[in-house]
């Protein structure tokens, strides 16, 4: 067994550094929406929704869209069909599958909430960059993100 790398300070800054902006950034998203009694991974499955055909994924696709397995979004389906935001369907051409579909409650939730939402993710991520840092962010994380999707 070979010894690790250990990070170098500046590799261990930019990680530590990384790993205090996600959650410190999902901390305060969260709790911006939860004044909508809602939750960011509730909001990120009403926009997936919302954003697809008919106002409906089926379940696999919104597993894999939301990066969550699919027990964990079940029971995350189950809290939001008690509010009223989406329904689940079977699927016609196949009775294995089920779709989450979005109610009008659900859309007009979505309508009412992501002016919010965008507002928090522009004062407490976009408008602290540049265009070329955000630029220089995503050229940084593409390949990571793609990489971590193919271990999945």
């Amino acid at each position: 067994m070979s010894a690790p790398r250990w990070l170098s300070p500046a590799e261990q800054r930019a990680w530590r550094t990384h790993l205090a902006l996600h959650k410190l950034l999902m901390h305060r998203l969260d709790r911006e929406l939860q004044e909508h009694s809602l939750s960011l991974n509730d909001y990120e499955i009403l926009v997936n929704l919302s954003e697809s055909p008919g106002r409906r994924m089926r379940m696999s696709d919104l597993a894999d869209a939301t990066i969550q397995s699919r027990s964990r979004l079940s029971h995350q389906i189950s809290r939001m069909e008690a509010k009223g935001l989406v329904v689940r369907e079977d699927c016609r051409d196949d009775r294995r599958g089920t779709y989450a579909v979005l109610t009008d409650e659900g859309w007009e939730t979505t309508q009412r909430v992501a002016p919010v939402h965008v507002g928090g993710v522009r004062e407490h991520f976009v408008d602290r960059l540049t265009d070329e840092q955000l630029e220089a962010i995503e050229a940084a994380y593409a390949p990571i993100v793609e990489h971590l999707k193919k271990l999945r």
